[in-house]
């Protein structure tokens, strides 16, 4: 499928005084699946190369037949609400129509806005991972504040990659209770319900966020279950993203 991207947005291109250099904001390893339930997805990752946070970020995507012909649009907001510089965004775009099995090829428009940092203090401290019962992708953890003020609506966001490294599913959950005070540190438990997409994964990443918090600039390698012996070289030398935490296993 041939993927075509821009982006349209009036902060697109965001000046960096201190580097002189113009910021750069891309999708990355985006794919498309027809998902377990029928639906048309367009997952991936927004990388902010800008040396700015921003937020307010929507994907919205176009879709064409064999024959160029538009068979209709979607947009989708990242599940994480602020991306830090250098780092990434996932995002899962859903298009729910009869016409999906006519897609022949899509493309990609950004918009976004530049906003205020958030202190990086928030740490996935373990995780582990397991197939459900039912088929489903579980990885459960627990998560801690290492702020000075508590933590409000508490989100942990999973990415699950390919051998190629790109996604394959995202998920996320809102350990319960929904605060986090400050030195604390409360489990959570996500579920990525699609069996196919999740047969793929070979890697994943985790990564935590609250309103008034985000990631710890460095995750240490979490000490969750290796479902397998050995991973591919690629993925030992490229899938360590500088604000997740990382679990290797195929």
């Amino acid at each position: 499928m041939v993927k075509l991207y821009w982006v349209s947005s009036v902060f697109a291109l965001l000046f960096v005084s201190a580097s002189g250099a113009w910021a750069q904001v891309s999708v990355v390893n985006d794919q498309e699946y027809v998902g377990d339930d029928g639906v048309f997805h367009i997952v991936g990752e927004i990388q902010n190369d800008s040396g700015v946070p921003f937020n307010q970020v929507v994907v919205s995507a176009t879709l064409y037949s064999e024959d160029d012909q538009i068979l209709g649009t979607a947009k989708a907001s990242t599940i994480l609400e602020t991306i830090m510089p250098d780092s990434k965004g996932p995002f899962d775009l859903l298009f729910v129509d009869k016409s999906a099995t006519l897609i022949d090829r899509y493309t990609l428009d950004l918009e976004y806005k530049p906003t205020d940092q958030k202190t990086q203090v928030l740490e996935v401290t373990s995780s582990d991972s397991k197939q459900g019962i039912v088929g489903n992708f579980i990885i459960t953890g627990t998560v801690a504040n290492h702020g000075d003020i508590t933590a409000n609506i508490v989100i942990v966001i999973a990415t699950l990659y390919d051998r190629d490294g790109n996604v394959v599913a995202v998920g996320k959950a809102y350990p319960e209770p929904g605060y986090l005070g400050t030195g604390e540190e409360t489990p959570f438990a996500i579920s990525i319900p699609d069996r196919e997409q999740s047969k793929k994964a070979i890697d994943y990443s985790l990564t935590v966020e609250s309103e008034e918090h985000t990631a710890v600039p460095e995750f240490s390698i979490a000490s969750g279950m290796l479902l397998a012996a050995s991973v591919s070289a690629y993925v030992l030398m490229t899938r360590m993203p500088l604000f997740s935490q990382q679990v290797l296993f195929a």
